[in-house]
């Protein structure tokens, strides 16, 4: 079952932001040990629109998926597909696999500014480490009091985010990563990187997406939206 999202204007509205065009992005990708399975399988890049790219970025064929980090089917997604996708097509450099994010929430717009800013090679672990402890801070969220809540909702952004980093702990996790804290707080107040993410989401929701993880499979979107389905038709076009 996908999940609903919010209009670019409600999370521009949200985040005191109006839509802005994408922007050029600075280099940072990564991907994790577990997940290389060939030559590719390490290598990392990022698109024009700063998506993430793990492959080969000249592939035949280019899958692209839209995420949220509050996506339970996206973290589940990440957990399937870390071997059969990644040490597979990925890394024998068929197919590029690219992560752009669709924002829905402020925790959401949170992991996604750590994750865009850490070096090239550390997007990814970073990325499958709040995918896969998902379970674990969205059960904190549930039980943080309405006063701490608030916090997250109001004021300038950069001071939303942070509270939200600190009450759910992100901040151990991005310095897992090697981002600091005080790397972390100048990272929320990074306006280049929120607009980037933004437009990342904007671009999904123009292309029709309506819930995560949406896919697009050499640049077109298609009706699979887990790997069960995608699975197979992966297999039937690179045999």
């Amino acid at each position: 079952m996908l999940l609903p999202l919010r209009m670019m204007a409600a999370v521009a509205l949200t985040l005191g932001l109006s839509a802005a065009p994408v922007l050029a992005a600075t280099p940072q990708h990564v991907a994790r040990p577990a997940a290389t399975g060939g030559a590719w399988g390490a290598k990392v890049a990022v698109s024009q629109v700063g998506g993430h790219i793990q492959g080969n970025p000249a592939a035949a064929h280019k899958l692209i998926e839209y995420m949220s980090y509050t996506c339970s089917h996206c973290a589940h997604f990440e957990a399937e597909t870390a071997l059969p996708l990644r040490m597979g097509p990925v890394g024998g450099g068929q197919l590029s696999f690219e992560v752009r994010h669709l924002v829905r929430d402020p925790l959401d717009i949170t992991i996604a500014m750590l994750t865009n800013c850490v070096p090239p090679v550390k997007f990814f672990p970073l990325h499958h480490k709040f995918l896969a402890e998902q379970d674990q801070w969205i059960a904190t969220a549930q039980k943080l009091t309405e006063a701490q809540t608030k916090r997250w909702n109001e004021g300038q952004m950069p001071e939303r985010m942070r509270a939200i980093a600190s009450d759910l702990k992100f901040y151990d996790i991005a310095a897992g990563a090697g981002l600091s804290h005080a790397q972390a707080d100048a990272c929320f107040a990074n306006e280049a990187t929120l607009r980037r993410v933004i437009a990342q989401t904007k671009e999904a929701q123009e292309l029709g997406a309506t819930g995560t993880p949406t896919f697009t499979l050499d640049g077109k979107m298609i009706e699979e939206h887990d790997w069960a389905g995608l699975q197979p038709k992966l297999a039937a076009m690179l045999k």
